[in-house]
């Protein structure tokens, strides 16, 4: 059986959060032989946020093991978000956590290049480790 959690992602620049409008959010998570299934692709409002994305995850109930695989007994559902905005480095966060009846926030800060510089030359990855639950 089946349950859904929603990521929240918002998208902001500098240490004040100011928010950015128009950045291109990817939601995705990981598919089989090594593919990858598209969730959401969408720009960002004016308060830097996208709708709500509803993403599949465990059962409570089917969550056996803390250190699990999803599919494997695991408690949660993992993706991949990418957020990327003219003039800023491209940001890509890997192993974002969803949980069950849960709503996850995910912040994206992104960082201004160079004059001279595009996005896809300059990229911040930043990877979630597994939390111990």
């Amino acid at each position: 059986m089946q349950a859904t959690g929603t990521l929240s992602v918002r998208v902001y620049t500098s240490q004040a959060q100011i928010p950015l409008e128009g950045a291109t959010v990817v939601v995705a998570a990981p598919g089989t032989e090594g593919r990858w299934k598209l969730l959401s692709v969408q720009c960002t409002d004016s308060s830097g946020k996208i709708k709500n994305v509803s993403i599949d995850t465990p059962a409570l109930g089917e969550s056996t093991s803390p250190g699990g695989l999803p599919g494997d007994g695991a408690p949660c559902a993992l993706c991949s978000v990418w957020a990327e905005q003219p003039g800023y480095a491209m940001l890509q966060v890997e192993n974002v956590q969803v949980f069950p009846d849960v709503e996850t926030v995910q912040d994206m800060e992104l960082i201004p290049l160079p004059q001279g510089l595009c996005s896809l030359q300059q990229r911040d990855q930043r990877d979630i480790p597994a939390q111990s639950l």
